[in-house]
């Protein structure tokens, strides 16, 4: 048939009824449909969190039977596999449903194509690309996760206009106004766990939850790397209250240390490493191998070097505030990154500014999410 506009513009509805879950839905992908028949939509839903029905069965659901012969548009090729709840393949078939668009590939290697294939099979036309980019973006986490086996790392920072994160004495509360900070605990809502390094422990001793107003969703996990596992028991973020935490330690910290945090019930991950230093590499990768898929790192400035010289930070998130304060003291984000010559510099990608107040947000993206499906799902 082709793709059309209409097409088109079922997709981006798709995609919007979809990111109405975000922050919901982890370990799953945000996903929506749209049912159409003719120039009417006869159905439409999406996937509210993890457990509860895929997007394909609520746009089912709302079409109340009658969708034989309709168009089915959905961000994300249908399910063909039984988890939590049942293959949508098997419902989209006995529905009768004429033809599927899709936006993508499913990246899940339980799935990876076959969703596409097994309609194929029965007889249903079906499209996969419409608005790809758009859709590769809103379910960026989850496609680098199952790829590149590992979680998609924001990294984020706030810094004054003459470029520093604190004065000169280590004050930094608050760089960013309230709407920058409103806008950050969104972003905290958002992913599977929020990072920092064990110095802005000491230095800032941050919550590391989601204060929203109203807010009752899960809190993200908390993870703190902290190679000789010197983070006080008494620090906010080894609150209770605001959800798990997670340390990263490595073998030199002390076995009476790991016991002691485990024993209070927080759960610690030795990860390789030099002294206090931990191989951000291997502990990411830990941190998936539990279901991480996404994780928002917001200091200190070692960290974020560190993700930088490694290629791992995917997205950039900074506040810049409309303020100066000067100084003699090193308090830039950020330490040598090993660049001589301004040719060299990270460029950021897919760029985008926001404004909140006198506040100027820049995010941008170095590594974009990855293309194609896994090397288990390719044919031999």
């Amino acid at each position: 048939m082709g793709i059309s506009v209409k097409d088109r513009l079922y997709m981006h509805q798709a995609m919007e009824l979809a990111a109405q879950a975000r922050g919901c839905t982890s370990p799953n992908p945000m996903a929506g449909a749209v049912l159409v028949r003719g120039e009417k939509v006869i159905g439409q839903g999406y996937h509210r969190e993890a457990g509860l029905p895929h997007a394909e069965i609520e746009a089912l659901k709302d079409a109340k039977g009658g969708a034989q012969g309709a168009t089915l548009y959905v961000n994300l090729e249908p399910c063909c596999h039984q988890g939590k709840t049942p293959p949508c393949t098997g419902a989209i078939i006995k529905a009768g449903i004429a033809r599927v668009v899709a936006a993508m590939a499913d990246p899940n290697p339980l799935v990876a194509g076959k969703g596409l294939e097994i309609l194929r099979q029965a007889g249903i036309e079906v499209d996969c690309g419409v608005l790809e980019g758009e859709a590769r973006r809103l379910n960026e986490a989850f496609i680098t996760y199952h790829l590149l086996k590992r979680p998609f790392i924001i990294a984020k920072w706030a810094m004054t206009l003459d470029g520093r994160s604190s004065t000169d004495s280590g004050d930094s509360r608050w760089i960013s106004n309230d709407d920058s900070r409103r806008y950050a605990h969104e972003l905290r809502a958002s992913v599977d766990a929020v990072s920092i390094g064990v110095g802005t422990v000491f230095f800032d001793n941050p919550r590391l939850n989601v204060r929203l107003d109203q807010y009752k969703r899960r809190q993200p996990l908390r993870v703190i790397f902290d190679g000789n596992l010197r983070t006080p028991t008494g620090a906010k973020c080894m609150d209770p209250s605001g959800g798990q935490t997670i340390l990263i330690c490595t073998p030199s910290a002390p076995a009476e240390r790991i016991e002691r945090m485990r024993k209070a019930g927080h759960r610690v991950l030795v990860a390789p490493g030099k002294g206090r230093i931990v191989e951000i590499q291997s502990a990411f990768k830990q941190l998936a191998e539990i279901g991480v898929q996404s994780i928002l790192v917001e200091g200190g400035r070692q960290l974020h070097t560190g993700l930088l010289r490694q290629g791992l930070a995917d997205k950039i998130v900074v506040f810049v505030a409309p303020v100066m304060v000067g100084g003699e003291s090193r308090t830039s984000p950020l330490v040598d990154l090993g660049i001589t010559n301004m040719k060299s510099a990270i460029a950021l990608k897919n760029v985008s500014i926001l404004t909140f107040g006198g506040d100027v947000c820049i995010e941008g993206y170095i590594n974009l999410p990855p293309r194609g499906l896994p090397a288990e799902a390719a044919p031999a």
